[in-house]
């Protein structure tokens, strides 16, 4: 017995922080993700985990007594403490998961680089879901949190417009296909973003979330629409400066691209993972140059 769950990494393009407290977000599902296979083994009552990096080297392994859901051997004990929770969270929304004695071993193989931030997290809580069948909107929520937006991606193979309303998900299938589309790169700012510490300090700051959900709505329904890229610059820039002045944190241009003659925007928590850079040929020498080597253009990137 073989099963094969597969899920899309995320970027959110617009509405990051505002997203939680019911902005619309325009979101893109990747071509890159995770799967998770699961097969029978012979050592009954007992599940045998490998997770795999995208170069075939494991980065975690664990055992868990399948009836407790209990780990008792480990390479990382604070990740299988959190694996068994998520476990026992899918078990306790479909009873029937994991309720008999056949040994189970699963794999979990990333299509990315799991520093990256494309969601190691949202891909395998969707994995999961899959083979416990049950919704993974739910399985979310008792688990890591946070608004969902990265669920949608790993559900959906086309841009969504994501929004939360009274806690629960509005999901819309879209399209994003500007014609400067070309002119638009991702890098990887060589960090990967800590997405409580980054929602805490959101928290902290936010005044009037109301207006800023209105405004966040409002430029992402404008980006989506723009086929001007000097329009959809400005946009960005809109964003970029909106959301400096509620988290009281610089631009990331401003902090570590001053002389980057395009446009550039943060992507989900500030401070690291990935920016989206709208520019010109000449935009991967300079990130290159800049010592940031992970420059895709967007047509690699997002399915």
């Amino acid at each position: 017995m073989q099963n094969i769950f597969y899920s899309n990494g995320k970027l959110l393009l617009t509405a990051e922080y505002g997203v939680l407290d019911g902005a619309t977000a325009l979101a893109v599902p990747t071509t890159v993700g995770q799967n998770l296979s699961v097969t029978t083994h012979p050592e009954q009552h007992r599940i045998l985990w490998e997770s795999f990096n995208n170069d075939g080297t494991v980065w975690f392994r664990a055992s868990l007594k399948k009836e407790q859901l209990l780990p008792d051997s480990f390479s990382n004990e604070k990740m299988a403490q959190r694996l068994a929770e998520i476990l026992r969270a899918a078990r306790d929304l479909n009873p029937q998961f994991l309720n008999n004695g056949d040994g189970l071993h699963i794999k979990t193989e990333l299509g990315f680089d799991r520093n990256w931030g494309l969601g190691s997290s949202s891909t395998l809580i969707n994995n999961i879901a899959q083979w416990a069948g049950v919704d993974p909107y739910m399985l979310l929520d008792r688990t890591f949190g946070g608004s969902g937006y990265d669920i949608a991606c790993a559900k959906h193979n086309h841009p969504v417009l994501y929004t939360l309303k009274n806690g629960a998900p509005k999901v819309e299938e879209t399209t994003f296909h500007p014609p400067f589309l070309e002119q638009l790169y991702f890098v990887y700012l060589n960090k990967k973003q800590d997405s409580r510490e980054a929602i805490k300090n959101y928290r902290k700051h936010v005044k009037d979330s109301p207006k800023l959900v209105e405004k966040l709505t409002e430029l992402t329904q404008s980006i989506l629409k723009t086929d001007n890229l000097p329009e959809f610059q400005s946009l960005l820039n809109e964003h970029e400066n909106v959301l400096s002045k509620v988290l009281h944190l610089p631009t990331v241009k401003d902090r570590l691209f001053t002389d980057y003659d395009g446009v550039i925007k943060s992507l989900g928590g500030w401070g690291g993972d990935f920016i989206l850079a709208a520019g010109n040929e000449k935009t991967p020498a300079y990130f290159k140059g800049k010592g940031f080597s992970v420059v895709i253009p967007y047509k690699d990137m997002v399915l």
